[in-house]
Formats: C-alpha cells, sequence, structure tokens
C-alpha cells in the first residue's frame, strides 16, 4: 500500500491545502488515491472526500486505540492505490505532553515516509534549521523530503533550496503565494465542503492545479513505504433487524464518521439520511435516529423555522426509541439555541460563547443506556463554541474529571463528547437492535 503523511511544524502550515491537492492531482493522473486525516477532525476530511471522489477517513489512536489503525487504514485502502494522510498539528503535538495521537505517532504505527510542508513566507536559511531540528528529533519518523509553501519570488525559493540542501532535505516542490485556493474559515476551523458545493469544488480544482507538478515526486515517495502486513477492519455482521436508522445529515450536521453508517448497516439496519433543514419529516418507518455534530448554530432559524420536524423528532423521543445525539446533536435536542425554539427533548438552553471547549476526554458512562452500561470506560473528543445550560441532567449521560455531562432520559443519549464507534462497534448493534439492551 503505497502511502505518504504529509506533515508540517505547527498548524497553519498549509497541510490541507497541499493533502487535498495532491488527491486531486492524483486522481486526474489516473491513480485512486485515498484520503485520511490524523486525529479527530471532521472538516479536512471533507475536502478530502470531494478531492478522490471517496470517503475521507480518520485515524486517531487515542479514540481507537492504536490496535485498529492499521486496520482501519487498510479497510479504508479498499480499492486505492496511493494514499495521502493529512497530519494534526505540528509533527509531533500529540494528547498532552506526549506522541500519543500526533501525526508522529501514526506515521510510526502506519511505517509511513513523511513530507514536510513549511510555510517560507518569513524565513529563507532558517529552514535548515527546522527541517533538521524536526529530523533529529528523538523518535522522529523518516523525513523524506519537503514541500515549500508560501514561496514569495523565485530567488527566495532559490535561497531555501539551497539551505535545505545544506542539511540533505530533498525538496519536492514549491508553492508561491495564491490566495485562490484558500478555504474560508470561521469560529470551528474551514468551512465544511458540503456547505459550500460548487465553491469548494472550483477551490479543489484549483488545488489540484498547483499541487499537480509535485503529485509524481510525492508519489514516488508513497512507493518507498514498506509492505504493511495487516488485516483490513471489519464491521461486525448481524442479520437484518428492520429496523431504519435515521442520520442527520446536510449542511447544520456534517461532522461524522464513516464508519459509523458502516456499522449500522452491519448490524442490520437500513440507514437513510436525512437533511434538518429541508425535510419536514423523518424518513419513513424510522425507529432510532444519529445527530452527529456540526453548525446548527449557523442554521439555528432554519432549523427552528422545520417545526414540523421539529415535533417529529419530539415525538420519536418520547415512544423510546434510541437517539444518539453528539455536540450538534444535543444542541438541536435542546428547548432552545441562542433563542430560537429546537426540538425540546431536553430540557436545557443552549447559547454560543467566546471560548473554544476543545481536547479529548476521557468519561465514565454515569447512567445505563443503549449505548453501555454504567461504568463504561471510554475516550470521546470535545470541540464546540457553544455551552447548554444545564449542563447535566438528573440521569447525566458521563462523568468526567470536569464533573457529570449529558443526558440520559428514556431511549436518548444527548452528550457534548463525541465519539468514533469503531473503537465500540457493539454500540452500533445495540442501536440497530441487533443486542438486547
Amino acid at each position: 500500500m503505497k502511502r505518504v503523511v504529509i506533515a508540517a511544524p505547527a498548524s497553519g502550515h498549509g497541510k490541507t491545502t497541499v493533502a487535498t491537492g495532491l488527491l486531486a492531482a492524483l486522481r486526474v493522473r489516473g491513480h485512486r488515491p485515498a484520503g485520511f486525516k490524523v486525529g479527530p477532525d471532521y472538516i479536512d476530511p471533507s475536502y478530502h472526500a470531494l478531492a478522490c471522489g471517496r470517503p475521507g477517513r480518520n485515524l486517531d489512536p487515542v479514540m481507537v486505540g492504536e490496535g485498529l489503525v492499521g486496520p482501519l487504514f487498510a479497510h479504508g485502502m479498499a480499492g486505492a492505490d496511493v494514499a495521502v494522510i493529512e497530519g494534526v498539528m505540528g509533527l509531533y503535538d500529540g494528547r498532552g505532553a506526549t506522541e500519543e495521537g500526533s501525526t508522529a505517532h501514526v506515521a510510526h504505527l502506519l511505517d509511513a515516509p513523511v513530507v514536510m510542508v513549511v510555510d517560507a513566507s518569513s524565513q529563507s536559511r532558517s529552514i535548515a534549521a527546522l527541517l533538521h531540528g524536526f529530523r533529529s528529533f528523538p523518535g522522529a519518523p523518516r523525513i523524506a523530503g519537503v514541500i515549500l509553501n508560501r514561496v514569495g519570488s523565485d530567488r527566495h525559493e532559490a535561497l531555501l533550496r539551497e539551505a535545505c540542501e545544506e542539511v540533505g532535505m530533498p525538496v519536492l516542490g514549491a508553492i508561491q503565494r495564491l490566495a485562490a485556493v484558500a478555504a474560508p474559515s470561521r469560529h470551528l476551523g474551514l468551512v465544511p465542503a458540503a456547505e459550500r458545493s460548487a465553491e469548494a469544488l472550483a477551490g479543489v480544482e484549483a488545488q489540484a492545479a498547483l499541487l499537480d507538478p509535485l503529485a509524481e515526486a510525492v508519489m514516488a515517495v508513497a512507493a518507498t513505504a514498506p509492505p504493511l502486513s495487516v488485516e483490513p477492519w471489519s464491521a461486525p455482521v448481524a442479520p437484518p433487524t428492520g429496523r431504519v436508522i435515521a442520520v442527520a445529515g446536510g449542511p447544520a450536521f456534517t461532522f461524522g464518521y464513516a464508519e459509523t453508517t458502516e456499522l449500522l448497516t452491519a448490524a442490520g439496519a437500513t440507514v437513510v439520511t436525512f437533511n434538518p433543514l429541508r425535510d419536514e419529516k423523518l424518513p419513513d418507518g424510522t425507529s432510532g435516529l444519529v445527530v452527529g455534530g456540526g453548525f446548527p448554530e449557523v442554521y439555528a432559524g432554519e432549523l427552528s423555522a422545520n417545526e414540523p420536524l421539529r415535533r417529529a423528532v419530539a415525538a420519536l423521543a418520547a415512544s423510546g426509541a434510541p437517539v444518539a445525539a453528539e455536540c450538534a446533536g444535543l444542541l438541536w435536542l435542546a428547548r432552545s439555541l441562542d433563542g430560537a425554539p429546537m426540538c425540546g427533548v431536553i430540557d436545557a438552553e443552549a447559547r454560543m460563547t467566546p471560548r473554544l471547549t476543545l481536547g479529548y476526554r476521557d468519561a465514565v458512562a454515569a447512567t445505563d443506556s443503549w449505548l453501555g452500561p454504567a461504568g463504561t470506560r471510554l475516550t470521546g473528543h470535545e470541540f464546540h463554541r457553544t455551552t447548554v445550560e444545564p449542563g447535566a441532567g438528573a440521569s447525566p449521560a458521563w462523568y468526567r474529571r470536569e464533573g457529570p455531562e449529558g443526558f440520559v432520559q428514556g431511549g436518548v443519549h444527548a452528550s457534548y463528547l463525541h465519539l468514533h464507534w469503531a473503537g465500540m462497534p457493539d454500540i452500533a448493534g445495540r442501536l440497530a437492535g441487533s443486542v438486547l439492551t
């Protein structure tokens, strides 16, 4: 499996532009690329999917355990001939002060060569010291080359190349400053590709043209990856349950892992995606609901205006059907969001705040639910600029170091915590009804 990791000294150096552009350029050249993202990020994989025409996937040893990273990678590579793996933050930035979950950690787990992307806009010879430090850092993965980003001129590029030659770092290519390929951002990072449609596609095409001259050089690096002996991950298969599980989608709910719907389908459910901004009722026969993350705060007015769907969701929850709501889903189930009426399933008010809440969370299930018995331990991820008051119900979803959080009532399990179900495949089986609760 040809594979390469795209890393950087820190966030903001252009990893997403390079990874997305490479995926698109390789596809145009007739390759079958697969895109992966290190860590829990949902937004960057949406651009990978647009670029390569197949789901963008996450590789997160913190959420699923390092033993599943290789199998999930092999699963995502089915039918592909090269993988472009976009890193997270800086090469060695992991959970806390450790390497766990870092780009370097995943590069080691996959025995993959690394290509550094460096924003060279404010340096010349200093780039040599920077790259030398990253390559000689204890436990460094194999750094096979560098892509110079935001280069100011031909003279600037020449100086950078000379500096890289001093430390024996191959330069795979240089990208001059080009604002036309920049994707817009807002309070949680890039705007997801699904919200930009034609504009996002045009941006990916521009990135493909920009990265095309570098594509074969990066492909040659990917070809140096040694054989990877690993059994692909597969979802546990159960007989059909006859249950329809509705999954919220559309621009307001774009955060989700590809493995979630794969697990539900394998567990015997019929998975139907609906758009809460447009659809006025749940899919016919819905007997369970999954509402992942996203940006309901951006679409609060439209979500509120869809009163027939809000009533349908409240009725489904009142029936005792299993409902999984993560972050954005929690906000949608609340009484209101920034004053706009929501579904009213959870007796809480949600609102935007200036404070970013971000990071992995170790949690213990506080209440028995279809998700699992009280005492179940897992690690999830939190990523939002909102707050819910109260933060926990009479039967909380989780106990965490910060205190109780979330809500369990009837079949509803609602929380800020994002989970990667591949690390806990029985969750899908419970929701699909193939495991008795």
